[in-house]
Parts: structure tokens; sequence; C-alpha cells
């Protein structure tokens, strides 16, 4: 009979150079929609570039005016927070004049450049 090659230990009990356990406690999984929340993305327009932030549905705790339908984005919808990368003061400018928008009232208003 051919001799075997497989490990005859279950992987749990393999160890390290170091002596200890590979798996030393449980792993929390991560949270993608708190991951992906805090991440600032570039985009490119006719009118400036502008970093946009998406805000979750569970991080939306105050009221806003969307400027492009003029119409309250009430706590708990989820939208975008987007400020101008390209102000003509500098980015602490640009960062300070940020604004609230619905996700679809940003993505429309690329429209009226076509």
């Amino acid at each position: 009979m051919p001799r075997s090659n497989r490990p005859r230990r279950p992987l749990s009990a393999t160890r390290t150079s170091k002596g200890g356990s590979k798996h030393t406690g449980d792993v929390p999984e991560l949270d993608l929609e708190r991951a992906r929340s805090g991440i600032a993305r570039r985009e490119s327009a006719p009118d400036g570039d502008w970093m946009v932030r998406s805000i979750t549905a569970r991080n939306a705790e105050k009221q806003y005016i969307c400027p492009g339908c003029s119409t309250p984005i009430l706590p708990g919808i989820a939208h975008l927070v987007v400020w101008s990368d390209s102000h003509l003061f500098g980015e602490a400018a640009g960062l300070a004049e940020r604004r609230h928008w619905h996700t679809n009232c940003w993505t429309g208003r690329t429209y009226r450049y076509r």
C-alpha cells in the first residue's frame, strides 16, 4: 500500500515557529458597511473635483436639506456628503462648505453637463 503524505494532526493543533498557536482567539467579523462609510472617494466633473463620502442609514442622525432637490434628508436615510476638492481658498474651505445630498440627486446632477 502506498504511503500517505497527508498530515495526521488537525489544523488547530499546528504550531508556529514561536511555539504559539496559529489561531489565538476568535476573530471578530468585519462590518463592511462601517468600513465603507468612512472612506471618501474623489470624483471629477466639469464643475471641479469633488470628495464624496457615503453616510449609511444607521449613521444618519440629523436632518439636512439636499441642494439638488431642496427637500429634507431625514434621519435614518442613507445619503452622501460632498465637498469641493478644488476650492478656490483651499481644502479647508472646501471641507467647511460640505453639503449633504440624496444619492440620486448627486448622480443625476451630472446630466446637466452632457
